[in-house]
């Protein structure tokens, strides 16, 4: 909490709701093998192959906001797994390509299924996913996941006895 403010701060409470979110999906998935980073590789490597598209680690980190060198060790986790291929991209013998299996399109599937319903569950709260607060709250998250990020300065007076 910041001094002056009379409860926690967004970004306190924007943290705690990732993590409360995290935990709900790790353990919907964990009966299919998965974990929540697992699902969000995953899952957005299988709609990026439903569009034609065969992503490199490196694209895969973009889309999904995840750090390029923690794509590559669950990308390994899953290959060994035998839910997703990795192949040198032949135009650029650096990157390598991710596809899911015939195994890891059928649990992909089976974990958007089980993710959806629990959605459906967190957001119920708000009035359900298609409720107007809803789809107000999307576009709040999604401008604040827009906005560039500057560096800041440590220990600047600014950031002093702040938290997120």
């Amino acid at each position: 909490m910041s001094k002056g403010s009379p409860g926690p701060t967004p970004g306190f409470l924007v943290w705690r709701l990732a993590n409360k979110w995290r935990v709900a999906v790790d353990r919907a998935v964990a009966p299919l093998g998965l974990t929540h980073a697992q699902y969000s590789l995953v899952a957005s490597l299988y709609g990026m192959q439903r569009t034609g598209e065969r992503p490199s680690q490196r694209r895969l980190a973009d889309h999904t906001g995840l750090e390029a060198l923690y794509v590559s060790k669950l990308a390994r986790a899953l290959e060994s797994a035998g839910l997703i291929e990795r192949t040198r991209d032949p135009r650029d013998p650096r990157a390598v390509q991710l596809s899911l299996t015939d195994q890891g399109q059928a649990v992909t599937r089976q974990a958007i299924t089980v993710v959806e319903q629990l959605l459906l569950q967190l957001l119920e709260p708000l009035g359900g996913l298609d409720a107007p607060r809803t789809r107000a709250f999307t576009k709040e998250l999604r401008t604040l996941l827009d906005a560039p990020l500057t560096p800041s300065v440590p220990n600047d007076d600014t950031t002093q006895g702040r938290t997120p």
